[in-house]
């Protein structure tokens, strides 16, 4: 009796190229190290598991002191112009801010006043913030929502809030604000079909 043998093989996997969603992330911090710029990165981090993305991370820390000399948008330096055109031209954008004296800081507020007035019409935006204590965590709904809806931007229906006790140091250290932040991200996920991830099998 002749025995045949049968090899199997696996077929590798290739990414079908998909349209890249421009992502312009804000931080809202002006310091350095930040626990908000930390959850920012997490968010891109889980975004990029299901989305192919191109982001721009905008960081107050850098231009904070350029951009509360500029009184109107004629006067911003080249570079800050580029990056506030940036987030009006974004696919999505991740608006993040620390909480201060019980609200977003000035120099936060100040960027989005040089936004064109109607830039972010229909944008999505995910909304996210941090604070010294979970007393804080309706930051979200009571300043931050407020602000992108006169806006007329598209406010995701669920945001992201971190306390301190959260992290480890500046590093994300709590398992329900990692699940939060996949919550977060399942649910923006599915607005962006075209920027999807998927991947085949080679025939």
């Amino acid at each position: 009796m002749v025995r045949v043998a049968h090899v199997y093989s696996m077929k590798p996997e290739i990414e079908i190229v998909s349209t890249p969603l421009k992502v312009v992330a804000v931080n809202g911090s002006a310091h350095q190290p930040s626990r908000t710029l930390v959850l920012i990165q997490a968010l891109l981090a889980e975004l990029e598991q299901r989305l192919v993305l191109d982001t721009q991370i905008v960081d107050l820390s850098e231009i904070a002191r350029p951009l509360g000399a500029s009184l109107s948008r004629d006067e911003l330096p080249a570079d800050i112009e580029a990056q506030i055109a940036a987030i009006e031209s974004a696919d999505l954008v991740i608006a993040a801010a620390p909480v201060y004296r019980g609200s977003f800081p000035g120099h936060f507020k100040h960027l989005f006043d040089l936004v064109g007035m109607n830039a972010l019409a229909d944008k999505p935006v995910l909304l996210a913030a941090t604070g010294g204590s979970d007393r804080h965590a309706l930051v979200l709904e009571h300043q931050l929502r407020p602000l992108f809806g006169f806006l007329q931007a598209l406010t995701l229906p669920i945001g992201v809030y971190a306390s301190t006790a959260d992290f480890d140091g500046y590093a994300i250290g709590n398992g329900a604000l990692a699940e939060r932040i996949k919550l977060a991200v399942d649910r923006a996920a599915p607005l962006f079909g075209a920027s999807a991830r998927q991947l085949r099998r080679v025939a």
